[in-house]
């Protein structure tokens, strides 16, 4: 089996892009336990629909809030008032209840909590495409070492390899402990 270069192994192991007509929609990235979406909003955009608002509200009112809606298998994000930037299903379930959301450096930052912990997301939402199979094999990697570190909290896995098949980290050795 081809071993894949040291930059692509980093590479695979951060975020993923989604992109349209050249544009990057989002970024995101995964652990054992869930799914980070980030999304830079675009400022130009923000400014004139922030400018735009404030000429409309009345002494005391506040400027609409981001209308984000988390369910298990979909997620819809978008201004109060307004068609949504994304309303679409996600590839695999999570756990509405614990999934949140929050700004963060002008990022937008969505954590949805996996349903199944371990489970390997080929991508954040259907039709979205998925993960190329070497980058795939590397988010496994990534899960199983961060599964092993988890488990074993006196062990240091930071320069552990895995060669060949990697197995699946949700099953691999009896599965995932829960507490």
């Amino acid at each position: 089996m081809l071993e894949p270069s040291k930059d692509f192994q980093e590479k695979a192991k951060g975020r993923q892009k989604f992109q349209h007509q050249g544009r990057t929609i989002y970024e995101w990235d995964q652990t054992l336990d869930d799914i980070n979406i980030y999304i830079e909003p675009p400022k130009a955009v923000l400014k004139k629909y922030e400018d735009q608002v404030r000429q409309q509200l009345k002494p005391g009112e506040q400027m609409p809030k981001l209308d984000i809606q988390i369910k298990a298998e979909s997620l819809k994000i978008g201004i109060k008032g307004n068609p949504p930037f994304i309303d679409e299903p996600l590839v695999k379930q999570c756990d509405s209840s614990e999934s949140y959301w929050l700004i963060e450096d002008e990022e937008l930052h969505i954590i949805l909590q996996k349903a199944y912990k371990g489970e390997l997301w080929p991508s954040v939402f259907v039709g979205h495409g998925k993960v190329d199979p070497l980058t795939e094999q590397e988010l496994q990697k990534k899960m199983l070492l961060e599964r092993f570190q988890e488990e074993h909290p006196g062990f240091d896995f930071s320069g552990a390899q895995v060669n060949g098949m990697v197995p699946n980290a949700r099953t691999f050795m009896g599965g995932i402990k829960h507490n």
